[in-house]
């Protein structure tokens, strides 16, 4: 197919293309849930759970519902147990996925891309075909739908992070894209809702989605590899199956076709084993090189195991910064009527108007995802200083990165705090904007400062531990509840200041490779001193 002739470049592009369609239209729409949301009530999803009146008077506590006759008015005075099981569904699946996390990291690094890819594709059908049999009489079935939805398109994500392997110089590009690409499909949510709006069955909508399953599977077999993306990348790397039946696997490691025996095999292979080596070698965190010493590529065994990386100062700090400002964001987004934002806002704006507001908003990440990956490969082009790696050269990079991300953070949470209802539209710009830098700049430094072997495990470890953070939400909401009597203005100062820890990490990170420069600096100057006192001694000598 287009292993015929088409060309390396072509299929790259191709990959890198649909990457981005399959990230925008599928990855992340389960976090558009507050447009779904509107949908489900509407059509009377747990209504079970309302108090309903027929006479209620207080215009502040009740929700007038319009039935298809005018006459078919009903009143509902107490909806609160409703949205918190609407707020449930959306809670089991975001923790099921966190903790499901790392054990699914650990399946995409040792069975590699297809076997996850599957495994992904198929909770995805699962999702949606749940979701178009499900009725008012069977809510239940939204428990397992939005699960499967939210854990396939984070599976869908990690495969897709690989992709940015295929193009060196805007590696980091890559990523960061796809990650704004990934917050920005919570809008997908929304079209739905401004179909059902006019007329379109949301059931029918979900169908549509689930025939996309099609789109999924061709990309798994046709533009992805069988394993993993290697970085560098080797000479003549080929993936995917092409027009003879064969599939390349690994830079042509092994190859394999109907009726015909292997081509290209020998130089090919010997020469990724050899890519393969130095990979490893050289992918290690910065930190434990410096205390092993150099690596050599005939000592594979040297690799930095997975334990030296969950030790090291490098994970342990950016464990702190994705873990912080995750905290802070779901704060925010939650959604259930107790967050404290929608009884703010609610004051001049209707539930629907506001969902729709917020959603808007979720398109911009898609174009703020390229910012934050040109940060971190603007140093790409660029001769390298005397000495250094190409691995130092993108952790610098990834500095400046890290600690704009941790600005925006706090300048999100600082207009959170302030009550001026009209600077929260700011609020929610600052909100996807930060989210895109978190999830890409994430990605990236993982794949900057650790082997590409440990990739998939580090990611689930790093968003399950944050999971575990995470319950500390409910403490929280509870305390803004009943100690403060919905007031959140304390609670927002302190998180305020918790955002000041997250600089520690790129403060870290940014003295590191200050300390790798004067290093440098100090070994060529011994070797200077050296060279002068050699050439001393050979004129001595001499004379």
């Amino acid at each position: 197919m287009l292993g015929c002739g088409g060309g390396a470049k072509l299929r790259h592009s191709l990959t890198v293309a649909s990457g981005f369609v399959e990230n925008l239209c599928f990855s992340g729409i389960a976090y558009g849930w507050a447009s779904l949301v509107f949908i489900l009530k509407n059509d009377g999803y747990f209504s079970d759970l309302c108090d309903i009146t027929a006479n209620a008077t207080d215009p502040g506590d009740i929700i007038t519902l319009s039935g298809e006759r005018p006459s078919d008015n009903i009143t509902q005075s107490d909806c609160s147990g409703q949205d918190e099981q609407f707020s449930l569904v959306f809670t089991v699946a975001s923790f099921s996925m966190n903790f499901l996390r790392f054990p699914l990291g650990f399946l995409f690094d040792r069975f590699g891309t297809m076997a996850t890819r599957l495994l992904a594709t198929c909770l995805y059908t699962t999702g949606t075909l749940l979701i178009t049999v499900s009725s008012p009489e069977q809510s239940a079935l939204l428990f397992p739908a939005i699960s499967c939805l939210i854990t396939s398109g984070m599976l869908f994500y990690t495969t897709n992070a690989q992709v940015g392997n295929l193009f060196d110089s805007h590696r980091s590009t890559v990523i960061s894209v796809y990650a704004g690409a990934f917050d920005s499909s919570a809008a997908v949510f929304l079209i739905i809702k401004f179909l059902y709006e006019r007329g379109v069955s949301f059931h029918s909508s979900f169908l549509v989605l689930s025939v996309c399953s099609v789109i999924h599977v061709f990309r798994t077999f046709f533009l992805m590899p069988k394993t993993h993306i290697p970085y560098p990348l080797p000479d003549r790397y080929a993936y995917g199956v092409s027009c003879g039946g064969r599939r390349w696997e690994r830079g042509g490691e092994r190859g394999e076709k109907d009726g015909g025996g292997a081509e290209r095999k020998g130089d090919v292979n010997a020469r990724y084993q050899k890519n393969a080596v130095l990979q490893k070698a050289d992918r290690a965190p910065l930190q434990l090189q410096d205390k092993a010493g150099p690596s050599r590529p005939d000592q594979p065994e040297r690799v930095t195991s997975f334990r030296s990386c969950v030790l090291s100062w490098f994970f342990l700090w950016h464990l702190v910064w994705v873990a912080v400002m995750q905290f802070c964001h779901f704060l925010f987004i939650w959604p259930t009527e107790t967050n404290y934002f929608n009884l703010c806002l609610c004051f001049f704006l209707s539930v629907s108007q506001y969902t729709n507001a917020f959603a808007f908003t979720q398109l911009c990440g898609v174009l703020c995802g390229p910012w934050n990956g040109l940060i971190m490969d603007r140093h790409k082009g660029k001769p390298l200083a005397p000495g250094e790696t190409k691995q130092e050269a993108d952790l610098r990079s990834s500095s400046l990165s890290l600690f704009l991300t941790s600005l925006q953070c706090l300048l999100f949470y600082v207009c959170v705090s302030s009550p001026l209802l009209p600077l929260q539209y700011l609020t929610f710009i600052l909100q996807v904007l930060n989210s895109a830098f978190i999830y890409g700049g994430h990605q990236a430094f993982l794949t900057i400062a650790f082997p590409g072997c440990h990739f998939g495990k580090l990611s689930g470890l790093t968003t399950s531990l944050s999971a575990v953070v995470l319950l500390l939400q409910f403490p929280v909401l509870h305390l803004i509840r009943e100690l403060l009597h919905g007031d959140p203005i304390y609670v927002n100062v302190g998180l305020t200041l918790l955002t000041l820890l997250t600089f520690i990490h790129p403060l870290h990170v940014h003295l590191h490779c200050r300390s790798l420069a004067s290093q440098r600096r100090a070994r060529t100057e011994q070797e200077v001193t050296n060279s002068g006192s050699e050439v001393t001694c050979n004129r001595l000598v001499g004379m």
